[in-house]
């Protein structure tokens, strides 16, 4: 395997990021057969790339953020190394236009782990760091851009709290609020304190909605960027004790919140209006029968607003479906294995042709074709090996 590293230089320096200019170019994969039946292709796909930030957990100074690009038609797919010497980079975004970058170090210490600020060069994808923050709570696990790119939320997991900053001059962040969760919930071992898993924008850009997994609630914030604190408590939102809520999405027509619930592997609708939740279905994630231990992580609506996808771990590792009957009523309609061994992270290309699962305890991404009709999927034979991805941000081309 040809190994090629380019170092670039940076005005600041530090520690943890000795090697965080190096660029390692792995070419990994190229198929020469077609992971799918011709004929069942609906047009032609010569012309479909598609590219992908992938946040990792990192064992080594050569492990840090990738970048991945699928090209159907050429039967490519390729990683690269972008940014080693990343400290456990769990979560990476990018600004609309792809330029700017955001990631994590997610880890602990005086003031919590970093988030960091990239200009990404899209002739190579190769990234530069522009800024390091300290995150101001342990280990941050999730990171969302405010609407106009102005703001950008942490949330710091073990810390049990959510931090704010400000995008100031040269897309670099100021910190200026950090809110900090209290309580705990049934389960001793996972819900101790407060484990705040998710910040999230609603549509409008009004609110920020938030899943702490330590006490059972959804914390639902009103937004006004032009305050010196922007975040204000609205409301509390419990759920059932022992869910532990993770990620969520908004429905397409942003009426509709649904939620993952990691510990007891159900997605959970609620209508949603002017901030307020209000509880509509509870849907397992199982298949009659199970037996084994769950760990539900990611959820995601298809571009279309037709599907809802939910990825679930432990000893099921699978991805289920959802679609609305005419009743108006979420069913699963799939569940479907994601192809590999804990599957943290997934998600579809910005057009929906495709889902890609990251792995985290199998190294690898593999990639499903996705029924623009029906939502169904179907495992193609498109995979990459990759260290511990846990996360996928898809690119502009």
């Amino acid at each position: 395997m040809l190994l090629k590293i380019h170092y670039f230089s940076s005005m600041k320096s530090f520690p943890s990021l000795s090697l965080a200019f190096c660029l390692i170019s792995l070419g990994l994969l190229s198929f020469a057969c077609n992971p799918s039946n011709p004929e069942t292709q609906k047009e032609p796909v010569q012309n479909l790339s598609y590219q992908f930030l992938v946040g990792t957990y990192t064992d080594s100074l050569h492990h840090g953020i990738n970048h991945l690009t699928f090209s159907p038609g050429e039967n490519l797919m390729t990683v690269q190394t972008i940014a080693a010497g990343i400290a456990n980079p769990s979560f990476v975004i990018a600004s609309k236009d792809g330029k700017t970058v955001y990631s994590l170090e997610e880890e602990a210490g005086i003031q919590g782990g970093n988030v960091l600020t990239f200009s990404r060069n899209g002739e190579d994808n190769s990234l530069t760091l522009l800024d390091q923050d300290a995150s101001q709570g342990d280990h941050p696990c999730h990171i969302s851009l405010s609407p106009n790119e102005d703001f950008v939320i942490l949330g710091n997991y073990t810390g049990g709290s959510l931090s704010v900053f400000k995008v100031i001059e040269d897309k670099k962040l100021d910190f200026v609020q950090l809110i900090q969760h209290t309580g705990k919930s049934v389960n001793p071992d996972r819900q101790e304190k407060p484990h705040v898993h998710s910040t999230t924008f609603d549509p409008e850009g009004k609110r920020v909605l938030v899943a702490d997994l330590g006490t059972d609630k959804i914390y639902v914030y009103d937004f006004a960027p032009d305050q010196a604190e922007p975040l204000s408590l609205a409301g509390e939102f419990p759920v059932t004790p022992g869910d532990g809520p993770r990620h969520l999405a908004f429905s397409k027509d942003g009426k509709e919140v649904l939620v993952v619930q990691e510990m007891s592997a159900v997605m959970e609708v609620f209508s949603y209006e002017n901030g307020i939740l209000t509880p509509q279905q509870r849907l397992s994630l199982l298949d009659e029968g199970f037996t084994g231990n769950v760990g539900a992580a990611e959820i995601r609506v298809s571009p279309d607003g037709k599907n809802v996808y939910v990825s679930n771990r432990g000893d099921a590792n699978t991805i289920s479906v959802f679609a609305k009957n005419d009743s108006g009523q979420y069913e699963r309609i799939q569940n479907i294995s994601s192809g590999g061994i804990m599957p943290r992270n997934f998600n579809l290309t910005p057009d929906g042709k495709y889902l890609l699962a990251a792995h985290q305890a199998s190294n690898d991404i593999v990639i499903f074709e996705r029924d623009l009709d029906t939502g169904i999927l179907t495992q193609t034979l498109w995979k990459a090996q990759v260290h511990k991805p846990v996360y996928l941000h898809p690119l502009p081309n």
